[in-house]
């Protein structure tokens, strides 16, 4: 059985141990988590009932182990996700989590470290990137690219041809129209509709989106 550690804890990190759990208790998947690393909390300490093993740094001390981030953001997440990429985890040690009651493409390509949550769909000829989240019940539609570390919330939607970059947030119930791009680094606001293209580090909102300021890091 693969053994996985999530770096993180409360929030993202705990909805995707319990997803990787029930995948493993009512699916048969040979995957159990075994904790977390976090830097701000305890060794010892239980976040959703599952131990602190230590801090972020310390996933050197598990060689047999696969690791999962889930440490996201709307703000600042390209000094999160620079957090990560210092601690240096091999590729090969990054778990790929898709949920058996997900559908995915035969022609979909999924990035290593990725997580694709119950009732997610993933379209015909569509990319997910390294280490992004794909959240329960969101939909990414044909011929779409979301980039590495992205996070799409639940019930989020695009539409076919959408380019979402490097570090994107896109909000609970947010939709994108087809043929649209979100530059790196930006975010899309929860229930907010976008129907044209943003620049880096942009945070929208609404319906139809609007530009509302810059991401702060």
């Amino acid at each position: 059985m693969k053994k996985v550690i999530i770096l993180g804890g409360i929030g993202n990190g705990s909805v995707i141990a319990d997803a990787i759990t029930h995948a493993r208790v009512n699916y048969g998947m040979d995957v159990s988590v075994i904790g977390f690393l976090n830097d701000r909390a305890e060794k010892g300490e239980i976040i959703a009932g599952y131990p602190v093993l230590g801090k972020l740094s310390d996933y050197e001390e598990f060689p047999e182990v696969f690791f999962i981030n889930s440490i996201y953001r709307i703000d600042g997440q390209e000094r999160r996700i620079n957090l990560f990429l210092n601690l240096k985890i091999p590729e090969s040690s990054l778990f790929t989590f898709i949920h058996p009651q997900a559908y995915v493409a035969p022609s979909a390509r999924i990035g290593k470290g990725s997580v694709i949550m119950p009732n997610v769909s993933v379209s015909s000829e569509a990319v997910i990137g390294k280490c992004s989240l794909i959240m329960a019940g969101a939909t990414v539609g044909h011929n779409s690219a979301v980039g590495d570390f992205c996070h799409l919330a639940a019930q989020a939607c695009t539409g076919s041809f959408v380019k979402i970059s490097t570090g994107c947030h896109v909000g609970l119930n947010a939709t994108i129209r087809e043929n649209v791009t979100m530059a790196e680094y930006s975010a899309l606001g929860m229930g907010s509709v976008l129907l044209t293209d943003t620049n880096p580090g942009e945070i929208w909102v609404g319906n139809p989106a609007r530009y509302l300021r810059k991401a702060e890091n």
